[in-house]
């Protein structure tokens, strides 16, 4: 098996197990909407978990993104010990920062508070400083967790890492299921803390395989560290912006009616479905690729692997934004309306899934084409694209949401993340020249056409043939189900007679 293969095998693997995660996450927010609603409580819970893991969230993107070439050098250099040596003095110093973060956090609760609900009074307000306050110890998991990924990764142990996320959705789900009925919101934050530990658990015995033994000791002479600061730093203020363009969103939508904030998380988390799955497995295909072909200055090679991780982005994201775009509201109305989430909840979500889908292709060639800058070790470009991306989305928030509400908070984040996709493009062909935009945008033309037939089909399956049937919620599901999988299959063959190379590519990540 050649190691192209192997990387592609992998990311096969990683994908099916996310798909399975993502699949039980949806499962989880189906039942928070069910038992929650989209009403006071979860606005007020999705604000307060946003406000526990947001400083986490940021440095461990940005320890994702730098620990593992570190531990590897390390390995390579100094072997196995050195290795372990390093990940106790790293594990010692997140420990520290976490535990300082979450007493500043639960200290300054209050004001957190303000800034992310700004519209928050009384007893929401109350309700989110007593959330905020509970989940803080999600702060310090975090950390362990992100350490121990890092370290994991950078050794080709990759299980723990993919299949983490299931037992975190297991543990909601059985709490959901058989005892949040009635009961106060508080207690789901709780569960967010049981969750949050089995994903420190899940990789403790791998850890401990490797031949890792805790020690107390921390050594802040350790090169290694200055280095990881030099490379972090622009990561974390990347990661830093796009927490802040989250941030505006739910500032914004805390004063809007009922029920916004909530909308517009139900409705983004449909939206990821498809780049955390799909997309995230595709550039863990290339990025090692695009690594190999800098380090053995090819930039021809570097040009067509780019290309083609281009084009299957193209080819997975087009049709899916054709079809949520078409069955936003019965997608919406199937998975969630019951129970506490309501006609009028399904109205606001459904809107908000139509205008974050128009950015989902934006969004997605933009992890791509920062894997690329990442390959040339230059992670500056990235970070100023980020600051880019949060000040249009503020302007475009501002001006959206006076005449849409909460539906212009999506539509913002999408015109940015296209926005700021197209400057990235500009920035690559600057660095690069010529990077095949010619045959990309013939790609992309292919992939509407087939996109806009596979759509008048399931259009005309589920909005003609579906209302001539019998008005139940089971029938419904079916003719949904059957319509997709016709769509599906319409789309294939309209990609081989269209010709469209890079449909091979994905049959051989099966």
């Amino acid at each position: 098996m050649t190691k192209k293969n192997k990387v592609a095998q992998s990311a096969a693997i990683i994908a099916i197990f996310t798909l399975i995660s993502k699949g039980l996450g949806f499962i989880r927010e189906v039942m928070i909407a069910s038992r929650f609603g989209s009403g006071m409580e979860t606005d007020t819970y999705f604000v307060a978990m946003t406000a526990t893991v947001l400083i986490m969230s940021t440095i461990g993107a940005a320890l994702n993104t730098t620990l593992i070439p570190i531990f590897s050098e390390i390995r390579g250099k100094g072997g196995k010990k050195d290795q372990k040596r390093y990940l106790n003095n790293i594990l010692n110093i997140v420990l520290l920062t976490t535990i300082v973060i979450a007493v500043f956090g639960y200290i300054f609760s209050p004001l957190i508070i303000k800034i992310v609900g700004k519209g928050f009074e009384g007893d929401q307000f109350d309700l989110a400083v007593r959330l905020n306050r509970i989940g803080l110890p999600i702060i310090i998991l975090l950390g362990f967790t992100h350490v121990f990924s890092g370290y994991l990764q950078s050794n080709q142990i990759f299980g723990p890492h993919a299949i983490m996320g299931i037992p975190y959705n297991l543990v909601f789900l059985v709490y959901l299921f058989f005892f949040a009925k009635n009961q106060d919101i508080s207690y789901l934050m709780v569960v967010s803390i049981l969750a949050a530990t089995t994903q420190v658990l899940i990789q403790l015995p791998a850890v401990r395989h490797s031949g890792y033994r805790y020690s107390p000791r921390i050594d802040f002479r350790d090169p290694y560290l200055y280095k990881a600061m030099a490379l972090i730093v622009p990561v974390l203020i990347g990661s830093a912006v796009r927490q802040i363009n989250a941030i505006i969103d739910k500032t914004l939508a805390s004063e809007l009616v009922e029920g916004s904030i909530s909308a517009l998380t139900y409705a983004n988390r449909i939206n990821e479905m498809v780049i955390s799955v799909f997309v995230m497995a595709i550039t863990t295909v290339v990025f090692p690729m695009l690594n190999q072909a800098f380090t053995d200055n090819n930039r021809q090679q570097l040009k067509e692997i780019f290309n083609q991780g281009v084009n299957i982005i193209l080819l997975v994201t087009v049709p899916a934004t054709i079809g949520i775009l078409i069955l936003a509201e019965p997608l919406v109305r199937l998975f969630f309306e019951r129970n506490a989430f309501d006609s009028t909840a399904t109205l606001m979500t459904s809107g908000a899934l139509v205008f974050y889908s128009i950015g989902l292709v934006g969004a997605s060639l933009r992890l791509m084409l920062n894997k690329m800058f990442y390959a040339f070790q230059d992670t500056k470009t990235p970070m100023i694209n980020g600051a880019i991306a949060v000040v249009v989305n503020v302007i475009l928030n501002l001006w959206f949401v006076r005449t849409m509400g909460h539906k212009g908070l999506a539509l913002a984040t999408s015109i940015s993340a296209i926005f700021t996709t197209v400057l990235l493009f500009v920035d690559l062909r600057k660095r690069l020249g010529p990077i095949g935009m010619k045959n990309i945008s013939i790609t992309f033309i292919k992939t509407i056409i087939a996109s806009l037939i596979m759509g008048a089909v399931v259009y005309m399956i589920y909005f003609k043939l579906g209302p001539l049937l019998p008005d139940k919620r089971i029938i419904d599901l079916i003719v949904m189900l059957f319509s997709v999988l016709v769509g599906i299959i319409t789309y294939f063959l309209m990609c081989v007679i269209l010709r469209i190379k890079e449909l091979g590519v994905i049959i051989r990540l099966r």
